[in-house]
């Protein structure tokens, strides 16, 4: 992906995590939102890591979601491209996220 549909994926992903926590989390949502709206962005190697993270995160009862590309532009239909981890306490965030280099 180029770097702009890359940061379109993340647009994506960041914006329904925040509106499925706020409607779930509430709490999480109001003190994300008071801190400034900190976004991490990490990146994988392959898309059974992204799905082992999924995994890892809802094990530790953290709110995901993933994004699908619509197939406009340069992917496929379908393809997934990003997970959304969060709204959350970064304290859990970093116990899945720790191993993972910044993007």
């Amino acid at each position: 992906m180029g770097k702009g549909k890359i940061a379109a994926q993340v647009g994506h992903a960041s914006v329904t995590a925040s509106e499925n926590v706020r409607k779930k989390h509430v709490s999480w949502w109001r003190r994300w939102i008071a801190e400034g709206q900190c976004k991490v962005i990490l990146k994988v190697y392959s898309e059974a890591e992204l799905l082992r993270l999924k995994d890892e995160a809802e094990k530790n009862s953290l709110p995901t979601v993933l994004v699908h590309d619509s197939g406009l532009t340069q992917l496929e239909p379908g393809t997934l491209t990003c997970l959304g981890i969060g709204p959350g306490p970064s304290s859990l965030i970093d116990k899945v996220t720790r191993s993972l280099r910044l993007l």
